[in-house]
């Protein structure tokens, strides 16, 4: 009898052990960021965005009284105001999926009058599983690809040849096989976005139902990333136009193509996009409102193309690189003068044309240091607005030289 109960006692422990579940992983936490400056000198007035730090294209000319060019004149700056914060966080698996979350900002503001001011840029949970992921919340527009950016000294990071920003959205991630990858996008913009007609951020996105949703197959191996992707992008700029409700939206298309290839002592990486309406992801473009009698308006997108290539060496040192970045606007398909134009270097007089930019760099590193100075030629061609939106005739072309010194001690 007392064998038989001996052997009944291990067995109820056999059993009570191998119920027991593996202990939850710790939640984790991780402090990064950097402190940087800049300081960067040019020879002609540029658009520009916060206190001059992000130069986007030398302005046109603007011939005084006596024939001179008042923007043929230089400017300087010293900023610190990129400089970032942010912590990255992990904890016990959520139905089956290692679970991560990221807050970053940076004193960058977002707006004029709120430079220096501490700003969101990502903010975001993620679920891993074997071949899924799922992200949520606010972080890189689906057009912004993390490994494949141009790595120029210019805290532009390639704009307005590259998409940038971030926005509130669902990510899902599925991957086909080893080297393929599907991912689908809806979002909604935040600090970008369209062109407002009524004076309040974001309301052309705010006021459609539907998401803009991206999609994009990926390949990757060891050495090569490559990617092709489209989007629709909703908006409904008016719920009220001629003093009546209005259903007109304006769904704008794109694609875009990417390419990285890293060889063990340099790397080249090119990006493609073209598409109407990318005034959210702060290129050229943004759309049109044209009359419809009495009836609301109707809207029909600009449409910017953009290319650019980088090259840059691996060296754990001393790195150089070279950017070469090309981007225009295509006008609309409509030939009937515009009612309203809504966008960024286009005006109903006048537009910038196209832009094109060759900068060289060189990146000085030694442990979590690096000093990079960069000398920066942006060109740009303004001319004449025409019906369709084109840019042509009475054509001027301005260029800036921008010399750029940047130090960052990352942590």
């Amino acid at each position: 009898m007392k064998k038989t109960l001996f052997i009944a006692a291990l067995l109820c422990t056999a059993f009570v052990f191998s119920q027991e579940k593996t202990p939850p992983k710790p939640f984790k936490t991780e402090l990064y960021g950097f402190a940087r400056v800049d300081y960067s000198i040019d020879t002609r007035q540029s658009a520009q965005v916060r206190e001059f730090h992000l130069n986007l294209w030398p302005l046109d000319k603007k011939i005084d009284s006596k024939g001179a060019d008042i923007n043929a004149s230089g400017a300087s700056n010293f900023l610190s105001v990129v400089s970032r914060l942010g912590v990255k966080a992990s904890g016990p698996d959520v139905w089956g999926a290692k679970a991560s979350g990221v807050l970053e900002g940076d004193f960058f503001g977002n707006t004029e009058q709120s430079i220096a001011l501490f700003r969101l840029r990502h903010a975001y949970a993620k679920l891993d599983w074997e071949k899924t992921s799922l992200t949520f919340g606010q972080t890189w527009y689906p057009q912004f690809i993390p490994e494949v950016f141009p790595g120029v000294a210019n805290f532009s990071t390639g704009i307005p040849f590259n998409p940038f920003g971030w926005a509130t959205q669902f990510r899902l991630d599925q991957k086909l096989s080893n080297q393929f990858k599907f991912s689908f996008i809806a979002y909604k913009d935040r600090e970008f976005g369209a062109f407002p007609i009524d004076g309040k951020q974001n309301s052309p996105v705010y006021n459609s139902v539907i998401p803009a949703m991206h999609g994009k197959i990926e390949f990757r191996n060891k050495s090569v990333i490559a990617g092709l992707g489209a989007e629709l992008y909703p908006n409904k700029p008016l719920i009220e136009s001629n003093g009546v409700k209005s259903n007109e939206t304006l769904n704008s298309t794109s694609v875009l193509a990417y390419f990285k290839y890293n060889a063990e002592k340099f790397h080249i990486k090119a990006y493609g996009i073209s598409g109407e309406n990318l005034h959210h992801l702060v290129m050229l473009g943004g759309y049109a409102s044209y009359a419809n009698g009495t009836n609301p308006v109707t809207y029909e997108g600009i449409r910017t193309n953009s290319f650019w290539l980088d090259i840059a060496s691996n060296s754990a040192t001393t790195a150089p690189g070279f950017f070469f970045g090309f981007t225009n606007q295509d006008g609309t398909s409509t030939n009937t003068s515009a009612l309203g134009i809504y966008g960024r270097g286009i005006n109903s007089t006048r537009g910038v044309k196209d832009i094109v930019r060759a900068s060289a760099r060189i990146d000085f590193k030694q442990n979590k240091f690096r000093l990079t100075p960069e000398i920066e030629y942006t060109a740009a061609t303004h001319g004449n607005t025409q019906k369709d939106l084109s840019i042509s005739g009475i054509e001027n072309k301005v260029a800036n030289f921008r010399a750029t010194v940047s130090a960052v001690y990352s942590f």
